[in-house]
């Protein structure tokens, strides 16, 4: 949902992070997200990265795919949540503005 409503043109949304999302639910909005876009998946979760890595191709802003070794669908495994916490701090904090 964040993706869809960062697709409208007035939309005062400066970056994005998703972690474990579908972003191929909302394909029709995909080319038109132009705030950074940072896409997470767990390594295991095979299905989700593929759907992901296609959601990726067809955002038009600047997007990073970034996968979490070991991690499943539920990052439940030891230090995926952390690592997807880390990421997240380090985009937020290069793509919003004060």
């Amino acid at each position: 949902m964040a993706l869809a409503a960062a697709s409208r043109p007035e939309a005062p949304i400066q970056a994005i992070v998703s972690r474990g999302g579908r972003p191929d639910l909302v394909p029709a909005c995909l080319g038109e997200v132009r705030c950074p876009t940072l896409l997470m998946v767990g390594s295991h979760d095979v299905d989700v990265l593929e759907l992901n890595t296609w959601a990726a191709a067809r955002l038009q802003g600047v997007h990073e795919l970034r996968v979490v070794p070991g991690a499943g669908h539920l990052f439940a495994e030891p230090g995926a949540l952390e690592q997807v916490a880390v990421w997240s701090q380090e985009w937020f904090l290069k793509h919003l503005t004060p």
